[in-house]
């Protein structure tokens, strides 16, 4: 280790990593939707195929949320998260030499199942770094980054894609995160006392903070399957997940076939409400870790932002869809997403305050939710679309984002899931 003196800052190099990890799956992530309106055109499919073909990504993503968490919580983020970033980079790059409907459908299963790991071994990675002071901004720096390449993705993939063709940014995207995964396993560590750039100052800090992790824990799947809060966090996610997913999966649809938007255009204004969402992940985390600070009072904190943000997007959302000026449209979009984005980085960091050692698996249960969510609007909206047009997809949401309110007012971050003599975290 290094010298003792002031504390170092390894744990903000590690947030960084994870930071950059989380945009990358959000570029791959992004990068389907924004091509698919091209790769429908090439394949000659209809809306409701559309939506069957990215439900196979989004269905993945929702089946292997749980199964990537335990990975997590027993190799070791270190290992678990660059095994899963490699395992979806090379079948992005497989996905942009399909050459069907049906290549590209079993592709784009395969990357969701090597996704849905990202986030709880990411969560599990923060875990033993992140004091909990620091979480709420941690959790929205992180998610801040999946949404800016959200906002960057649209203009890139538009750009590539009319340089290119559709298959090139596949590629490109791929050898990212191929790099990224090397430079993972090169620094990271599971624990500050292995890193050798971590000085006694800041392990003492963190260690004062977090206790000492204790190996070989059995994941009291009992305990956390059977708590009432638990699952009211699950159905909280699934109201954000399906409410986040119109934006992130049908949005350029809608804007080319309701609003008529070149695929220049396209790529811009989807852009301009993922970039509201970006600042809603920094203010989501700064304002809860400040709430925190101010008062102690950690319930208190999650709550008000969270449920703010989820009575922000029911209330933008009705009005974006009927304002004709494209311009003030986006805005109230943006405004919707920013609403969204202040909850996101609040419940993440709920699975860390209630769930200690084993926020892998807590964070696995609630974004399994948040993606089954995902996952059904994705495979129904084309279904309501075609029969009910685009409004009523939605105030589906806005309907969702209304329950998810109310839920997140029966959600406590400061009662654990796990008894303290298992989970050392305060």
């Amino acid at each position: 280790m290094s010298s003792t003196g002031n504390p170092t800052r390894i744990r903000y190099t590690v947030l960084s990593l994870v930071i950059v990890v989380y945009f990358i799956t959000y570029l791959d992530r992004v990068l389907l939707s924004n091509a698919m309106p091209v790769i429908q055109k090439q394949f000659k499919f209809s809306i409701e195929t559309f939506g069957v073909i990215m439900g196979c990504y989004n269905w993945a993503y929702a089946i292997f949320q749980i199964p990537g968490g335990w990975f997590g919580d027993r190799a070791g983020p270190r290992i678990a998260l660059a095994s899963v970033v490699v395992w979806w980079s090379v079948f992005t790059f497989i996905t942009g030499l399909s050459v069907s409907v049906t290549m590209m459908m079993v592709c784009l299963f395969l990357i969701g199942m090597g996704e849905a790991g990202a986030f709880p071994i990411s969560n599990r990675a923060l875990s033993r770094w992140m004091l909990p002071s620091e979480r709420g901004l941690a959790q929205g720096s992180t998610h801040a980054g999946s949404r800016l390449a959200s906002t960057a993705a649209p203009i890139l993939v538009a750009t590539l894609i009319g340089l290119y063709g559709w298959h090139v940014p596949f590629f490109l995207f791929a050898a990212v995160g191929l790099v990224w995964a090397a430079v993972w396993i090169w620094y990271y560590r599971d624990v500050p006392s292995e890193h050798a750039g971590v000085n006694e100052a800041e392990r003492h800090k963190i260690v004062s903070a977090l206790g000492q992790p204790k190996k070989g824990q059995p994941i009291p799947w009992k305990l956390i399957l059977s708590s009432r809060q638990m699952w009211t966090v699950a159905a909280m996610y699934f109201c954000y997940g399906y409410c986040l997913n119109m934006f992130l999966v049908w949005y350029p649809k809608y804007l080319e076939s309701a609003r008529g938007y070149t695929l220049k255009e396209m790529g811009f204004f989807a852009s301009l409400p993922l970039a509201a969402g970006v600042i809603g992940d920094i203010c989501g985390g700064v304002f809860s870790d400040l709430i925190i600070h101010e008062t102690g009072r950690i319930k208190f904190a999650r709550q008000s932002v969270a449920i703010f943000g989820f009575l922000l997007a029911a209330i933008c959302i009705p009005l974006a869809i009927h304002e004709p000026d494209r311009y003030l449209s986006a805005a109230l979009f943006g405004g919707a997403v920013f609403g969204m984005e202040l909850v996101v980085g609040n419940a993440w960091a709920v699975t860390l305050d209630i769930g200690g050692s084993f926020a892998g698996s807590c964070s696995a249960v609630m974004n399994t939710f948040g993606n089954i969510g995902g996952a059904i609007i994705a495979t129904v909206t084309g279904f309501i679309v075609k029969a009910y047009g685009w409004n009523a997809a939605f105030y589906v949401v806005v309907a969702l984002a209304v329950l998810g309110a109310l839920l997140f007012t029966q959600i406590d971050a400061g009662r654990k899931l796990v008894p303290e003599s298992t989970s050392p975290v305060v």
